[in-house]
């Protein structure tokens, strides 16, 4: 029998910010957190390539709706460059392209190079990347020895610095938008240098809204899960969790009810129009709405958590909720 087919999956709902290790994929640590688990459904909110380390948010259940909005999210990395190589893949995994001499560089040759690659600039996606090209990934062409001309595209760059420095590595403080590859900003960086670079290491150390995580390994969700259960639920979070930087709103039950039902409602004037996370008056995440000027409610993703679900009775103190104001 399939070993995976003994293990009894159940519903559960909640998000898992994950230390990912060096040398496994995404999925790979996905799958083995969700075994631990026994969670029937699971994802994770962008992934990082085996050579990274660091937060992987994992989101299983219901909290699977907000991998999306995970995804696209800002997040900051710490990135390790190594000057005067390139690589096929850009970083230290791949086939060694060029070797150059570094000139000699200060502080304001480098600045001057990583001026150019902050704000809204446009970046060359790697070969070695998941995207796809006529239903198959860049990687997958790229390992035929197959070459693909890959259209550049604009993703944004918040922050930008050096943070040390040898004569032949750089270590920088990244803080990007989505889609952005760190190994790319890496290879034009060498490229303006004059000498070429690759990335050596790299360690994603916060994904919004999750600015100052309390990451997780694989090995503590092994150790707390042969304490037992209770001990294992104490890693993860509440779906809300995922939703602590929008505004958060208590209906009460007749608003409630039209939620689940996926009616409009009209809310207080007083609160800010957009995004808001609503709640039932037990503490349970019914939706994220969208509120128009005159407070006119859009649903655009429900929930359907259980009532008997721990997380869920605790998804009140993961958020500041604002009640409501009755409305005439």
């Amino acid at each position: 029998m399939n070993r995976s087919a003994r293990i009894q999956w159940r519903d559960l709902h909640g998000i898992v910010l994950l230390d990912k290790p060096m040398g496994v994929s995404s999925n790979q640590a996905l799958q083995s957190a969700r075994r631990l688990f026994r969670a029937a459904k699971g994802g994770h909110a962008g992934a990082l390539d085996p050579l990274a380390t660091g937060l992987l948010p994992l989101c299983f259940g219901e909290a699977t709706k907000l991998a999306g909005t995970l995804l696209g999210s800002r997040k900051a990395y710490i990135a390790e460059c190594r000057l005067g190589i390139t690589t096929d893949t850009a970083d230290c995994e791949g086939e060694v392209l060029q070797q150059r001499p570094v000139p000699p560089l200060d502080a304001a040759a480098i600045e001057a190079a990583l001026v150019k690659l902050r704000g809204r600039i446009l970046q060359v996606p790697p070969m070695y990347s998941a995207l796809k090209r006529d239903g198959e990934r860049l990687y997958e062409k790229a390992r035929r020895g197959e070459t693909v001309e890959v259209e550049p595209r604009e993703v944004d760059v918040h922050q930008l610095e050096l943070q040390a420095r040898t004569d032949d590595t750089l270590q920088l403080l990244v803080e990007c938008g989505s889609g952005t590859y760190v190994r790319a900003l890496a290879t034009a960086l060498g490229e303006d240098l004059g000498c070429g670079a690759h990335l050596t290491a790299l360690r994603r150390t916060w994904v919004e809204p999750f600015r100052e995580p309390r990451m997780v390994t694989l090995e503590d969700l092994q150790q707390a899960a042969e304490q037992g259960d209770d001990v294992l639920l104490s890693q993860m979070l509440p779906v809300s969790a995922g939703l602590s930087d929008i505004p958060a709103v208590q209906l009460d039950e007749t608003q409630s009810m039209a939620i689940a039902r996926g009616q409009p409602v009209q809310l207080d004037a007083s609160l800010p129009t957009g995004r808001c996370a609503a709640f039932a008056s037990d503490g349970a995440l019914l939706a994220v709405l969208e509120l128009d000027a005159q407070r006119q409610t859009r649903i655009l993703r429900g929930f359907n958590l259980p009532p008997d679900d721990d997380l869920r009775r605790k998804s009140r103190s993961a958020l500041v909720v604002t009640p409501l104001r009755s409305v005439e």
